[in-house]
């Protein structure tokens, strides 16, 4: 009986914080629907993960939490190539995009992280502030990660193109091809487990498909051996949060399970 009253104070919990923020950020153990899901009837089991034969990194694992100090030599290694990249970044002119740029944005978070997420490109605050998704969108993500109990620190955050594109248009294809390299190497040296691509420009870009992210969100592709989780842009959310809400719900928790079932491999 106390269990039983345990599980219903725990959904009640689950769904003040649904209809609050839009996602569940409660710890809870009773089960892993969102008030939406259960009201159509939505569950987990229709979101099958498809994922073998993944490569696993050799470097170790972060302990949990937020580290304040480096804890390894590789940590201080992938920061100091990600500190190069980041300078070459800075005086890049290889595309049109620099000429307009107030700060370029290479990409913040944790240099050993085991979660990536790319979106498309820099916007107006993150163009002044030389970091990526510190915007509305960038709020909103930081929300969609507490609801899977990441921080922002625990993962790394980047886009596509490092500059910001005019009037925060689609990026040209010779700007992301001038870009891309940059992104290429980040992957190499970060060596994530999961990528998780925010919205169809990086999904197109980092998969190489013409596919709509309508098509591709809510399953788990591939980027040479790392699974790759397309979803909604955060911005687009928050246009037609009606539209998307939920969608975007789902494939965090898509994240969140083949991240816990990659990390119960190790």
């Amino acid at each position: 009986m106390d269990e039983l009253k345990r599980e219903l104070a725990d959904l009640v919990r689950d769904s003040i914080d649904f209809i609050t923020t839009g996602y569940r950020t409660s710890n809870s153990g009773h089960g892993e629907n969102t008030e939406d899901d259960i009201k159509t009837g939505k569950s987990d089991e229709d979101l099958s993960l498809n994922v073998s034969s993944v490569s696993r990194r050799t470097t170790g694992d972060k302990p949990p939490g937020v580290q304040s100090e480096p804890y390894s030599e590789s940590y201080n290694e992938k920061e100091k190539s990600l500190g190069i990249i980041a300078e070459e970044i800075a005086n890049c002119q290889k595309c049109g995009l620099y000429k307009g740029r107030l700060n370029p944005v290479a990409g913040e978070g944790n240099p050993d992280a085991d979660i990536m997420f790319i979106g498309e490109g820099p916007g107006e605050m993150e163009d002044i502030k030389g970091r990526p998704f510190v915007g509305r969108a960038g709020k909103l993500l930081t929300k969609m990660l507490a609801a899977i109990d990441l921080t922002r620190e625990e993962v790394f955050i980047t886009n596509i193109v490092k500059c910001r594109p005019p009037n925060n248009r689609t990026p040209h294809p010779e700007e992301v091809n001038a870009c891309f390299p940059y992104l290429k190497r980040q992957i190499e040296i970060i060596q994530p487990l999961i990528i998780c691509c925010l919205g169809g420009p990086a999904a197109k870009t980092l998969l190489n498909t013409r596919v709509g992210i309508s098509k591709i969100r809510g399953t788990v592709q591939k980027f040479g051996e790392i699974p790759v989780i397309p979803t909604y842009h955060p911005a687009a959310v928050l246009r037609f949060p009606d539209k998307y809400k939920r969608a975007v719900w789902n494939d965090l928790k898509l994240l969140r399970d083949l991240y816990k079932e990659l990390k119960s491999g190790t």
